[in-house]
């Protein structure tokens, strides 16, 4: 809920802290802003232009939700929290110091929930430009607080306030980060590498993994966030069936590109089930 994680939330204009008015049914700042907080509780913290992005749709987060809950991605969902506790041991955060994990990019919130029940007395902000995500974040566990935000845009978040950020196959704004975590608090980044989904790629015509993507976001960070030590790699056979292939398609930036009965012929053309490779990097930074 917004009430677990709002000593860390800030005024998307100023900085300022916010606090909850009317029985946090809105935010408002010390300068006077005032944010709304919808019935499904979530609260968007946007400038006055508003949210510059609209995000996954409704169908790509049910696609989302639909392929996760399966259970398709799990090593990868092990490795994000594994990574989290390791962050945690190296600032040496006590266990009762109630951390406060941000995902940005969260979605559905299926990572992080996983994570905050691994994690005890941890609190999570579950951040996406998506009101749709968004929607789906405030039920996805009660130390959740939901966000729609930009990541492109001041993150609405106080000064060194986060103990970890994660960020799953979703954009990365280094200077952002560096500036709301706490020091010796660090950001974990899972980037699909070449090879996911590989023997998906030319049946379906998707989008391919561009080459050396884990290397570009180390040297994308650069002057704010350092890595720490080298990436891991994680690769694993999924056995996906149509249905699994069509909801994670769903949920990709392929969704966009390819016209909706196009795909589905192309997916019925696919053998009911297939091997299908998961791979990505898991990378670790801290200030630079």
């Amino acid at each position: 809920m917004l009430s677990d994680i709002i000593d860390v939330l800030a005024d998307p204009v100023d900085g300022t802290p916010l606090s909850g008015a009317d029985d946090f049914s809105r935010l408002v700042s010390e300068s006077g802003h005032s944010y709304d907080v919808a019935r499904q509780g979530y609260v968007t913290l946007a400038g006055g232009a508003g949210l510059r992005h609209e995000g996954d749709d409704m169908s790509m987060i049910n696609d989302r939700e639909t392929f996760l809950s399966r259970g398709h991605f799990a090593p990868f969902v092990e490795a994000v929290t594994s990574s989290v506790h390791d962050s945690l041991d190296d600032a040496e955060v006590p266990d009762d110091a109630h951390p406060v994990i941000l995902e940005v990019g969260a979605g559905t919130g299926y990572y992080l929930a996983h994570t905050l029940d691994d994690v005890i007395g941890s609190r999570g902000v579950g951040l996406d430009v998506s009101v749709h995500a968004a929607r789906h974040l405030a039920k996805c566990h009660p130390r959740v607080g939901a966000v729609a935000a930009d990541v492109w845009a001041r993150l609405p978040l106080r000064d060194a306030s986060v103990d970890v950020i994660t960020v799953v196959f979703a954009p990365r704004n280094a200077a952002e980060f560096a500036r709301v975590l706490k020091p010796g608090g660090q950001v974990i980044v899972l980037a699909a590498d070449r090879g996911h989904l590989a023997e998906l790629r030319d049946p379906l015509g998707i989008i391919d993994v561009e080459e050396g993507k884990v290397d570009r976001l180390i040297e994308q960070a650069a002057g704010h966030l350092r890595p720490v030590g080298g990436s891991e790699y994680i690769e694993f056979a999924m056995n996906l069936d149509r249905d699994s292939i069509a909801a994670q398609i769903g949920m990709s930036p392929s969704a966009r590109h390819i016209p909706a009965p196009e795909l589905a012929e192309r997916i019925a053309s696919l053998p009911e089930t297939m091997t299908v490779t998961a791979r990505a990097g898991i990378t670790r930074l801290q200030h630079a």
